[in-house]
């Protein structure tokens, strides 16, 4: 009976552990019996992974652990998966560098997540294939090859009929033009390199063909030109004029109401739609606090009311000037200071400990550290002080918006690039998170995480004026991209964010029905590198393929506050930025999509002073996009003036072009 069990279940034996051996107990009998029923027997399935090792040492299980685990094929195979990720990571490198060149030269209006099929997609249609939503794809039919000129004719008297009868050449020589783009233009200046192109082929093809059609065609392309820079009819967009710095003294008095009020005088001539006026923390609450000082403010703000003007305010919780700018130092308030000399974590401070007082540190957020008050207790203090004071200008909506400084310079970042420090572009700057509060606030994060060796900064970052290829950690294939990396970059963006998600959260409480502004930064350099290294430093965890604007334009969004951009990098020439892989047009692409995509209004600054009138018309195509199929544009501009007078006589001309372009009141540019 118990023969006839071993024989009829085999597999009890090979899964009862008391059986000892795999195989029979006596091999020879057990092959000598006799099966009276014999049957096909089942096809055995062949042994893998650990069994086929298993087999091929003789059923051992010690010999086949030792078999796999000394032999070279683990280790190959590990090997194997490293490569293929390092394969898969620079393939999706290439890709999103397509995409984001596809998008930035190419016109593509690509989604922000696109895929192979969207651009496939969107070059059949730019070859002038019809691509239809299901993937079908055909060509056209003949008559919609001149939907193009057609297109262009609605503005000239010349229609599409005329520009059959030119020579094959010279339109071929057309289409080409289209198609063929400057790789340093944004897509904004589309329009203008098909023109320049145009009338240069034109102009070749002139005096062997020169034929009254032809010459219609060419005036054609002329009259295309001539009105690149007519912004009739376009959306209108207020603009603001910054006004100075110093003009009060640290005592809150106004330094020269009559010139102001000549300035003021002129601003209006030119049709402005009002000024912007910073408030500075360090002179209305510079001397004690809690105690405010709006003596020079309600003056200033009575002229503006006087001539009619709309007024902006900006809630100024950061330093200006001093050092090599030439400007007046306007501090934090001195009895912060104070509290500096005996507390000095209670500023930013970077990996060799040196103190940054350009504004406080966000990590006394919510630290009683200013004489009984946390960090944002006291910017709220200051801005409810600032809305019971001008109660009557909300009243009569003169003070239409309110800007709340997040950061150094007012914009919502670390202070990662400050010249003080020594920063000079296009250096990668440093992380600023050293001080008491923010290293406590690691430490509890990384516990969390169950990695407490995680608590410290990255110690192969560079310096501020290092370049990425130059350190381990933003190189490319850096540690950034390792699992520490990827924790530490995420919680000193998570900083960022619960800031102004803190602040944004009493500002409006205080300023209930009044809109709110947040000045964004324009960190451009080093966007082409794979880390994006100095926007890592600034606090935007904004990698190759990650979206760092993203949490930020969810908190503006739940607090229905327009976001600010600052338009920057029309100074720099090519070479810098090939130097410094700078791309501010990149940058601006995905910041202003990403946020009008959330819903968000925006509205934009120049971050220097214009002298030509190329750089007020790449501000103009900045706010109001001419190829964007939604017409969206900015809510208002905020424009700053030249500082030095002489200066500041030569950019009334061009602020006078520049509005009338900005208000969609401009006939013709007389330069064209």
């Amino acid at each position: 009976m118990n023969s006839n069990s071993n024989a009829l279940n085999p597999q009890q034996q090979l899964l009862d552990p008391q059986m000892g051996d795999f195989s029979h107990p006596n091999p020879a009998e057990f092959q000598s019996q006799p099966h009276p029923h014999p049957h096909p027997q089942p096809q055995q399935r062949r042994p893998r992974g650990f069994a086929a090792t298993a087999a091929a040492c003789g059923g051992n299980p010690i010999s086949a652990t030792t078999a796999a685990g000394g032999g070279k094929g683990r280790r190959e195979r590990e090997k194997e998966k490293e490569r293929t990720k390092l394969r898969e990571r620079h393939r999706r490198a290439i890709t999103s560098r397509m995409l984001a060149g596809l998008r930035q030269y190419g016109n593509f209006p690509l989604p922000a997540r696109a895929d192979m099929n969207d651009v496939l997609g969107a070059l059949a249609r730019e070859a002038g294939w019809i691509v239809e939503a299901d993937g079908t794809t055909y060509r056209p039919s003949p008559p919609a090859q001149m939907a193009a000129f057609s297109v262009r004719s609605v503005e000239s008297p010349l229609s599409a009929s005329s520009l059959k009868n030119c020579s094959t050449k010279v339109s071929l020589d057309f289409q080409q033009s289209v198609l063929r783009m400057d790789e340093s233009l944004s897509p904004a200046s589309f329009d203008s390199v098909v023109v320049t192109e145009s009338e240069t082929k034109s102009k070749n093809y002139t005096s062997a063909s020169a034929s009254p059609k032809c010459l219609e065609a060419h005036q054609l392309m002329q009259d295309v030109q001539s009105g690149e820079n007519n912004f009739t009819g376009t959306p209108y967009v207020p603009v603001y004029v910054v006004l100075a710095s110093g003009i009060f003294d640290n005592y809150c008095q106004l330094v020269d109401p009559e010139g102001i009020g000549l300035e003021l005088k002129h601003l209006k001539s030119l049709n402005v739609d009002g000024v912007i006026v910073e408030c500075w923390w360090g002179i209305v609450e510079g001397w004690s606090p809690q105690k405010y000082v709006w003596s020079g403010y309600r003056e200033l703000f009575m002229i503006v009311h006087q001539f009619q003007l709309k007024l902006q305010v900006v809630m100024a919780f950061h330093e200006y000037g001093g050092g090599d700018s030439g400007d007046g130092l306007i501090s934090l308030p001195q009895w912060v200071l104070e509290i500096g000399k005996d507390n000095q974590d209670i500023f930013f401070t970077d990996r060799e400990g040196r103190r940054n007082t350009e504004c406080l540190s966000w990590g006394i957020d919510k630290e009683r550290v200013l004489r009984g008050r946390t960090g944002i207790e006291a910017y709220f203090d200051f801005m409810r002080s600032f809305r019971t004071e001008f109660d009557d200008l909300f009243a009569e909506g003169v003070i239409s918006g309110v800007e709340i400084g997040l950061g150094a310079s007012g914009e919502l970042k670390f202070p990662s690039c400050s010249e003080r420090m020594g920063w000079k572009y296009p250096g990668v700057g440093e992380f600023q998170c050293y001080d008491r509060y923010l290293q406590q606030n690691l430490r509890r994060a990384a516990r969390s995480r169950g990695h407490s060796f995680w608590a410290r900064g990255p110690d192969n970052a560079g310096h501020y004026n290092s370049k990425p290829i130059e350190t381990g950690f933003f190189c490319d294939r850096g540690d950034y991209d390792s699992y520490y990396g990827r924790f530490f970059l995420r919680w000193y963006a998570q900083i960022l964010v619960d800031h102004a998600d803190n602040v944004l959260s009493l500002a409006s409480l205080a300023f209930e029905e009044t809109q709110i502004i947040v000045k964004i930064p324009a960190i451009y350099w080093w966007y082409k590198a794979a880390s994006h290294a100095a926007e890592l430093n600034a606090g935007y965890y904004n990698p190759m393929n990650q979206d760092g604007y993203f949490p930020v334009f969810e908190v503006l969004k739940k607090h229905s506050v327009t976001m600010k951009f600052v338009c920057s990098g029309f100074h720099v020439d090519c070479q810098e930025f090939d130097e410094a892989l700078a791309d501010p047009e990149g940058l601006s692409w995905q910041v202003l999509n990403g946020a009008w995509d959330q819903g968000l209004t925006i509205c934009g600054q120049n971050a220097y002073p214009c002298y030509d009138r190329e750089e007020h018309m790449r501000l103009v195509e900045a706010s109001k996009p001419r190829n964007d199929p939604d017409q969206r544009h900015f809510a208002f501009f905020a424009y700053q003036l030249s500082v030095p007078k002489v200066q500041r006589a030569y950019c009334f001309s061009e602020l006078d072009h520049f509005i009338k372009s900005m208000h969609g009141d401009l006939v013709c540019d007389p330069e064209s």
